[in-house]
């Protein structure tokens, strides 16, 4: 407006005063004129200010370009950290109950009894870059820190492929990838205590490939060294791989109130003086070293319900897993006594159901049932000593649990353990809290 006013004004100092008459045909003239030489001298002034604005708005993106180059993404700056406070108050009988004709993890025993601290999680993730992601999870228990996981994992391979490198949780099964913080129950199920003791950890490779499909299919391969359990090599190590491992798991919505999801697992594993603890026909808990070849089958199916897909109010999820396991190979009974290394074959399974129901805004219950199949078995050299009557371990555990909020949570469990023979039932009571600080990564399916 004060361009058009001073141009105006100057035009018409500019114009010679004419003496003569003027007439409406002269005034339309000029009146045109000067419009035509308004609206040149606008266009000029416009074009010249848009050019400036676009040389400066140039400069401006490539200045933030540069500087981004160089500053470190903003979580890498900001990273995520937390940390799950965990413990309980157990009552139990004194002593080990392990699945009687089952070979077990030795580093796995029986919860403590009263009052005890749990693991506490320290948990370290950022996306490192435009292309890689990483997280670091830290065991803390009793002045010992122990790395859980510590992997990297690509974020911008094309054709929903993912590589995921380190120490990680091995995809097979479901419940495998939870940690305890994450589980339904106070305790692993027993077939997962028998299979892996925790969970099963590879220090390897991980190869995932997502469908682009409506229905939700995934699958997987794993390669690692071999050293979790039921692998293991304790000679000192190995070239090549010790353990591989491949997975796929299909899913889907039925309706807008239910979800599902089924999975097939494969783990092979060829473990080198593995150690695992035995009760023996005389009850004794006894030492074992097993080499040879281990092969585990995993089945899952997950079924979820939720009014109108909203979980808030109820919800209800069911799940089940079943396993197989084949191994064959020479065991060591009691290694620092007097007996000789015999053979060993076993062909054993086993399965759990659980189903856990939110009747009401942050309060649940939940109910499982356990149970482990001895299978056959061969001890070879050692039956006399070792094998004990065709006996199935089995576990009932009945929950409830409350959460004031999706950081807090307080549970209550009972539980009646039949899975020692020879040993009386246990009635356990279990007391838990689980507390979690800072932010933490949504929990899978």
């Amino acid at each position: 407006m004060f361009e058009r006013t001073l141009l105006a004004a100057t035009l018409a100092c500019a114009l010679p005063i004419q003496a003569q008459a003027v007439t409406d045909a002269d005034l339309a003239s000029l009146r045109a004129e000067f419009q035509q030489q308004l609206d040149q001298k606008f266009k000029e002034l416009q074009a010249t200010y848009e050019a400036r604005l676009k040389e400066m708005e140039a400069r401006l993106t490539d200045q933030t370009t540069a500087e981004q180059a160089t500053r470190p993404p903003a979580s890498a700056a900001n990273p995520e950290l937390s940390l799950i406070l965990q413990g309980s108050y157990v009552q139990h009988k004194p002593g080990e109950r392990r699945p009687t004709g089952f070979l077990g993890d030795a580093g796995i025993g029986a919860p403590t009894r009263g009052f005890s601290l749990n693991d506490t999680e320290l948990i370290l993730a950022a996306n490192i870059d435009p292309y890689f992601r990483g997280l670091a999870n830290v065991i803390l228990a009793d002045g010992r820190a122990n790395v859980e996981e510590a992997w990297f994992q690509t974020l911008s391979l094309d054709h929903g492929l993912t590589l995921k490198g380190g120490r990680f949780i091995s995809g097979i099964g479901y419940a495998n990838e939870q940690h305890p913080h994450a589980w339904d129950f106070a305790d692993n199920n027993l077939m997962y205590q028998i299979l892996f003791g925790e969970h099963f950890v590879q220090d390897g490779l991980q190869l995932k490939w997502l469908a682009p499909t409506e229905t939700f299919l995934e699958l997987g391969m794993e390669v690692g060294n071999g050293n979790a359990f039921p692998g293991a090599n304790m000679a000192g190590g190995r070239n090549g791989a010790g353990s591989w491992a491949a997975f796929g798991h299909l899913g889907g919505d039925v309706g807008e109130s239910n979800a599902w999801r089924a999975g097939l697992s494969w783990l092979s594993a060829r473990p080198k003086e593995r150690e695992s603890l035995l009760v023996d026909n005389g009850g004794v808990d006894t030492s074992n070293l097993f080499s040879g070849r281990s092969r585990t089958w995993i089945a899952d199916f997950i079924w979820k319900w939720a009014p109108d897909g909203n979980p808030k109010e109820r919800n209800f999820k069911f799940q089940s897993e079943y396993f197989q396991r084949d191994e064959d190979g020479d065991l060591i009974y009691d290694p620092t006594g007097v007996h000789s290394p015999g053979a060993y074959r076993a062909r054993q399974s086993g399965w759990y159901a659980q189903g856990v129901y939110q009747f009401m805004p942050h309060w649940r219950a939940g109910l499982r049932y356990d149970r482990l199949n001895r299978g056959s078995l061969d001890y070879g050299a050692n039956n006399a000593a070792l094998l004990a009557s065709t006996y199935s371990p089995t576990r009932w555990s009945l929950m409830t649990d409350y959460a004031p909020s999706e950081f807090s949570l307080f549970r209550l469990q009972l539980a009646r353990d039949h899975a020692m023979l020879g040993n009386p039932d246990d009635n356990q009571a279990t007391v838990q809290y689980i507390y979690s600080l800072g932010p933490h990564g949504a929990h899978k399916f």
